[in-house]
C-alpha cells in the first residue's frame, strides 16, 4: 500500500481547513476502512467522494474491479491521474475532477468515503436513495445523531431519513490525530448497509416533509409541531389528521415518535389529500 505520508509529499499540497480538506493519513485506519463493507457487497464498482491525495483510492483498489474517484479540487484531481496512471490506463481507476453534489455519479455497486464535513449530510442523501452499501466518514456527532434510536437525545430528522434508506451503524471512532491537518472535532465511520424499511409509505417526498416539518419543533407536541408547520409539510387539514392519528399519538414528542409511526401519520395524510 501506498505511504499516505509520502502521498501527500509527492503532491506538494497541504490539506487545508478553511476549504475542509482534512487527509487521513493513519495506515491502520485507512487499511480497515474496506473492510467495513457488509460481506454480501459488490465491489465492482466502488465509488469514492473525496479522493484527496489517495490514500484510500490506493486502498479501494486492491479491493474493488474498479473504482472512480469525485474529487473537487482540481490540483488534486490531477496528482490522482498522475500518481495512478498505471491504474487509469488498465481502466481500473477512474478520476472524476468536479463537486459530488453536481455531476452525474456513475452507477457504483458500493462507496467508501471520507466524506468533506461541511457538505456530509448533502453528499450522504445523495448516496443512501441508490440503495447500495456505503461506508462513509463523518463528524462523530453527525454520526451519532444518524444513528440514533427513538427516545435518546441524538433521534431526530436525520435519524429517521437516514434509517428510512438503510441500517445505519458506527462502526469506528476515528481521533482528529489520524488526520492531516487534524480537524477540530473526533470523526465516525458508519456502516449503511440498504434495505427496505419495515413500513410502507405513499411517496418518499411527502414522508420526508413532514419529518423535517415536526422537528423544527421538536419540543412541542405532534398535535401542536402539525398545527404549526403545515407551510413545510403541506398538509391541508390539519385539524382531520390530528383526529385520525388518535391521541396517544398526537401527545407525543417528535423525539419519541418511531418511524413506523411517522410513516402511518403520513399515509393518513395523503388519505385525506
Amino acid at each position: 500500500m501506498r505511504d499516505p505520508d509520502a502521498l501527500i509529499a509527492r503532491a506538494g499540497l497541504r490539506g487545508d481547513p478553511e476549504r475542509d480538506q482534512h487527509f487521513l493519513v493513519d495506515d491502520r485506519v485507512l487499511d480497515r476502512l474496506p473492510g467495513y463493507l457488509p460481506d454480501s457487497a459488490d465491489t465492482s464498482h466502488v465509488l469514492e467522494i473525496g479522493g484527496g491525495t489517495g490514500g484510500l483510492t490506493d486502498r479501494l483498489l486492491s479491493v474493488a474491479g474498479r473504482v472512480t474517484v469525485v474529487e473537487r479540487d482540481p490540483d488534486l484531481a490531477a496528482f490522482l491521474r498522475e500518481e495512478f496512471a498505471a491504474e487509469i490506463d488498465a481502466g481500473m481507476l477512474s478520476v472524476v475532477a468536479g463537486d459530488a453534489l453536481e455531476v452525474d455519479l456513475p452507477a457504483f455497486t458500493a462507496s467508501v468515503s471520507n466524506l468533506p464535513y461541511g457538505v456530509s449530510s448533502e453528499i450522504a442523501f445523495r448516496l443512501l436513495p441508490a440503495g447500495r452499501p456505503l461506508v462513509l466518514m463523518f463528524q462523530a456527532e453527525f454520526a451519532e445523531r444518524m444513528a440514533a434510536a427513538p427516545g435518546s437525545d441524538e433521534y431526530g430528522r436525520l435519524s429517521v431519513t437516514a434509517g428510512h434508506y438503510a441500517d445505519i451503524e458506527i462502526v469506528e471512532t476515528v481521533p482528529k490525530e489520524a488526520f492531516s491537518p487534524p480537524p477540530a472535532v473526533e470523526s465516525s465511520v458508519v456502516r449503511a448497509t440498504p434495505r427496505p424499511p419495515d413500513y410502507e409509505v405513499s411517496d418518499d417526498e411527502s414522508f420526508m416533509s413532514l419529518v423535517r416539518a415536526v422537528f423544527t419543533q421538536r419540543r412541542k407536541t405532534m398535535r401542536n409541531a402539525i398545527r404549526n408547520t403545515t407551510h413545510i409539510s403541506g398538509i391541508d387539514d390539519p385539524e382531520s389528521l390530528i383526529e385520525a392519528a388518535g391521541e396517544e399519538l398526537m401527545r407525543k414528542r417528535a423525539g419519541n415518535v418511531p418511524p413506523s409511526e411517522f410513516a402511518r401519520l403520513a399515509r393518513l395524510a395523503a388519505e385525506q389529500g
